[in-house]
């Protein structure tokens, strides 16, 4: 039997390991809200690590209705909902998220982990099969694990991958077949072939969940997403998303879906069952966030602008960058600068620092060995100036390592 002190040591081994491969993730103080320019180690340097993409996590309209909020409904519901935990506020931004994604109904989270977590073994049984993209999130996968039906997992982004697991599905049996996919990979800054996946669920007759935590707000002539990007919206049975990005950087997250989706997720999603309702400062600003893009795609417009000649300038000095390809053609904000050395991401990240540019070096088990990289993600907060100013950090750095 294992001692607690055996216990102990087996722990700092590991750690010791994880140091030695260069894998350790140490977190950096922000001495400052969440925005383009931030202090770090007291020094103001330009944000270019943050999932803020419309720049409005620290926006004085968000901030003020979150505020307004917080003074008439209080710092919280101490409740989960259906005891004493839901308020007028919660059902307007239900509303307000399910009309702006053009779904029937929108339930409620404290984060998009949670959506995942609760959504696959509420619709799912044993009788059941859900096939999933080999790169999801990992709340997509520890939602799968929690669900008993039968798993299938296709390489990623392939057609004919995914269409030999459906059939396969359908040969065993399978009642119902749910196909799970990110509408935007984070890792690597690009986009499932919604269009083609949307085809083979509607030739198999099975449902198809996206997570567009990555795409809400970001894709998408008005920031609706994935589908919108690609044309096709209404294909997408089941969304989870996030107000914690794009939609104001705050926290919560989502399922919009038909209502007699939703209508089971409230009676038997274990995370909202047994989850605190959501803040209703976080209601209030995500509410005023909604308005905000409802009425003006202004910032999206300057996102994709900055996307697009971010993504281009590092190309010409020579970067390696991931989403290049199709179906992404560039169009998200994650610029992925692949390096592969999981301490030459550490380091670079390190000096870039130095030269007032923030990001972080990304490593295993994060992404796949051999593959780390410094992942950039643009905002629509960033001038030309902040994109000029990365672009040559990073020609720096690496010139004087002898990379480019």
């Amino acid at each position: 039997m294992t001692s607690k002190d055996e216990f102990y040591k087996g722990i700092q081994v590991e750690l010791a390991d994880i140091e030695a491969q260069g894998l350790t993730k140490r977190e950096r103080f922000i001495q400052s809200s969440q925005s383009r320019e931030i202090r770090v180690q007291g020094k103001s340097v330009l944000n270019f690590c943050a999932n803020n993409y419309l720049g409005l996590a620290n926006n004085e309209e968000l901030i003020e209705a979150g505020s307004k909020a917080l003074h008439e409904f209080g710092l919280g519901l101490a409740s989960v909902r259906f005891i004493c935990g839901t308020q007028e506020i919660h059902k307007q931004l239900e509303s307000s998220l399910s009309r702006f994604l053009g779904m029937e109904d929108c339930i409620l989270y404290s984060s998009c982990f949670d959506a995942n977590a609760g959504l696959f073994e509420t619709l799912l049984g044993a009788e059941d099969a859900v096939i999933s993209d080999s790169l999801n999130h990992a709340s997509i996968i520890d939602g799968v694990r929690l669900c008993k039906a039968k798993r299938f997992r296709y390489q990623h982004n392939d057609m004919a991958d995914l269409k030999a697991k459906l059939e396969e599905a359908q040969k065993e049996g399978a009642r119902r077949i749910l196909v799970t996919t990110d509408g935007a990979f984070s890792m690597d800054g690009e986009l499932a072939n919604l269009p083609e996946v949307s085809k083979l669920c509607e030739t198999y007759g099975a449902l198809l969940h996206v997570d567009e935590c990555h795409a809400t707000g970001v894709l998408g002539k008005t920031g609706r997403g994935t589908a919108e990007h690609f044309g096709i919206m209404g294909k997408v049975d089941i969304i989870t998303s996030t107000l914690g990005k794009a939609l104001g950087g705050s926290a919560g997250g989502f399922t919009v879906a038909k209502k007699c989706i939703i209508d089971l997720l409230r009676q038997r999603s274990r995370p909202y069952l047994f989850s605190n309702t959501l803040a209703p400062t976080i209601v209030g600003a995500s509410l005023a966030c909604v308005s905000l893009l409802e009425e003006s795609s202004d910032l999206l417009s300057r996102l994709q602008e900055n996307t697009k000649y971010f993504r281009s300038q590092m190309k010409a000095a020579g970067f390696q960058i991931r989403g290049e390809n199709p179906p992404s053609n560039g169009a998200h904000p994650i610029v992925p600068v692949i390096l592969g050395d999981a301490r030459l991401a550490s380091e670079m990240a390190d000096e870039l620092l130095k030269e007032g540019i923030y990001v972080i070096g990304f490593s295993f088990p994060v992404v796949p060995k051999g593959e780390a990289r410094i992942r950039v993600q643009i905002s629509a907060a960033h001038s030309r100036e902040d994109l000029d100013r990365a672009i040559q950090g990073f020609t720096k750095v690496a010139k004087s390592r002898g990379m480019i």
